[in-house]
């Protein structure tokens, strides 16, 4: 049994596959950009009614932490921890959505295991 291509296959063969290579090299050059946008940016979130408030950049570095001093219970150190817990792993939720959102505009929602 033979094998038929579809009509944008047959005789073009070289031509197709450079234009494949183009593209996927295209989508590599902004996925590359893309990722250096989210590294170079600053993501902020805050909890506890912005009592406590991190900023974080896109490489996941924890840039600032600020704490109101009303906040601030000797008596309930727990409380503080838990809420600049709460800010860190937020701000670390909002990089990995807008990463996963803007890679999958530039892959045209394809899965590109290990690329971002």
């Amino acid at each position: 049994m033979k094998a038929r291509l579809p009509k944008e296959y047959a005789g073009g063969g070289a031509k197709n596959m450079n234009a494949m290579i183009r593209q996927a090299q295209k989508m590599q050059d902004d996925i590359a950009k893309i990722q250096q946008e989210i590294d170079e940016s600053e993501f902020k979130a805050s909890v506890g009614g912005g009592v406590v408030e991190v900023v974080m950049s896109g490489k996941k570095e924890l840039k600032e932490v600020i704490i109101k001093p009303e906040v601030v219970d000797p008596d309930d150190v727990e409380m503080l921890q838990d809420l600049v817990m709460s800010a860190v792993n937020e701000v670390i939720r909002t990089i990995e959505k807008t990463t996963e959102e803007r890679m999958e505009k530039a892959t045209g929602g394809m899965s590109l295991p290990g690329m971002f």
